[in-house]
């Protein structure tokens, strides 16, 4: 039995060692940005049966042994660091990085910088994924496909972006008699991102609920033109009918309208933009014709004016915003997410670091507040999430459970010193 007992004290002496390294690792990692603390936890080992005529089995322990060592994924608090490009993970995720050989790993540390060539890149090189293409109409990133590196290099020229679309929500007023007018003007950028005004004049019919429209631009802006005189692009006729909704749009049922114009005397090629008068989501008009003051309440047109990349921010779903010099702001890129079945399945790799492990399950990416992925928070870190005075009461445990492992070994010493000395 004393044997046994070594083994046992012995066992309890590896484990409570581990469980002390462990603890003084959470606490080395205590301001490590990002950082998860690990639990751990026991069981014993198989237990020898010594027989007996108790109808219960009489089984001795043979000692302890370490069950797991598993990060605890707890959120962390989330600190503002005054860093543009740092970002923290409100809730579940793990951004996605790439070697620079290749190879995914992934992180909760979001301690982000530009290189040399203005991608996104960890402190040790790893190059930040996300994605990067953008929808040619709306501008919106693309957020599907495969993953790339983020560049957004800095104090680049960004090209402009020809506008293709215009909406503007007007109402025509009923009440307007024969040949009263009502104008709505909308800025738009041509190919080279010089700015002109389209002019959308309308003249109420004869006939209850009908009016003309015509769209011009500046003749001195296109070639072809007259200074001083405006250039007609499109005409047309709108209905309503009795309640107010568009009927009608050049004598057909409505449909967004396009404008053709000539080419600008700056050199820009002719622009062909989209009149959106639908909505495609709810099929409602943007143009009304109920019985109050013809107004527009809002205008919106999708092109830009080129300029240099001067800020950047992080929104809450990842998007990378940049401000440009001329005043604008445009979608850079979003950063990617990933989520797994089980994240203690994840094998650490060193520098706040994880990659996948067989047990952790296929990593789900995709893009923040979507999928069970938590929403990002710009310009902070997410400290670690080490509970230091938890800690201070574990060691106090795993010293206690040492010592007293250590002094089963002594005991069993004594005891096989008193068993030899019966020879004596």
């Amino acid at each position: 039995m004393a044997v046994g007992s070594f083994s046992a004290g012995l066992s309890g002496l590896n484990a409570n060692s581990i469980y002390l390294n462990v603890i003084g690792n959470n606490l080395a990692n205590i301001n490590t940005v990002g950082y998860k603390a690990s639990a751990v936890s026991f069981q014993d080992l198989v237990s020898q049966t010594v027989g007996g005529t108790s109808i219960n089995p009489l089984q001795v322990g043979l000692g302890v042994t370490t069950n797991s060592i598993s990060p605890v994924f707890s959120q962390g608090t989330i600190e503002n660091s005054r860093e543009a490009t740092n970002v923290a993970i409100q809730g579940s995720g793990f951004f996605v990085v790439r070697g620079p050989e290749g190879g995914q790993a992934y992180t909760r540390a979001g301690t982000f910088s530009f290189d040399a060539e203005g991608k996104l890149v960890t402190p040790d090189g790893y190059f930040v994924q996300g994605y990067t293409q953008t929808d040619p109409v709306t501008g919106d990133i693309v957020n599907t496909g495969s993953l790339s590196d983020i560049l957004v290099p800095p104090g680049v020229l960004r090209a402009p972006v020809a506008t293709g679309e215009i909406r503007m929500t007007s109402n025509l007023s009923a009440d307007a008699a024969a040949t009263d007018t009502f104008t709505s003007a909308v800025q738009f950028y041509d190919a080279l991102g010089a700015t002109h005004v389209a002019t959308i004049s309308y003249t109420k019919g004869a006939s209850a609920q009908s009016w003309t429209y015509e769209v011009t631009v500046p003749g001195d802006d296109v070639v072809g033109g007259t200074i001083g005189t405006p250039f007609s692009v499109k005409t047309g006729t709108l209905t309503f009918d009795s309640t107010g909704v568009l009927l009608t749009a050049d004598g057909a049922a409505p449909a967004d309208i396009t404008l053709t114009t000539p080419a600008f005397l700056n050199g820009a090629a002719a622009s062909t933009i989209n009149w959106d008068i639908i909505d495609e989501t709810s099929g409602n008009a943007f143009l009304s014709g109920f019985a109050a003051a013809s107004a527009t309440s809002s205008i919106n047109q999708n092109g830009q004016a080129p300029g240099s990349l001067d800020n950047i921010s992080i929104t809450a779903d990842g998007t990378i915003v940049a401000t440009l010099g001329a005043g604008q702001s445009v979608a850079m890129g979003q950063l990617a997410l990933a989520n797994f079945n089980n994240p203690k399945g994840l094998v650490k790799l060193g520098n706040s670091r994880f990659a996948e492990g067989q047990s952790a399950g296929a990593p789900n990416i995709g893009v923040a507040r979507t999928g069970g992925r938590g929403a990002l928070v710009g310009s902070a870190l997410e400290q670690s999430n080490v509970d230091i005075a938890q800690e201070f009461t574990q060691m106090i445990l795993a010293q206690r459970g040492y010592q007293a492992n250590a002094k089963t070994i002594t005991v069993s010493d004594e005891l096989l010193v008193d068993t030899l000395n019966l020879k004596r």
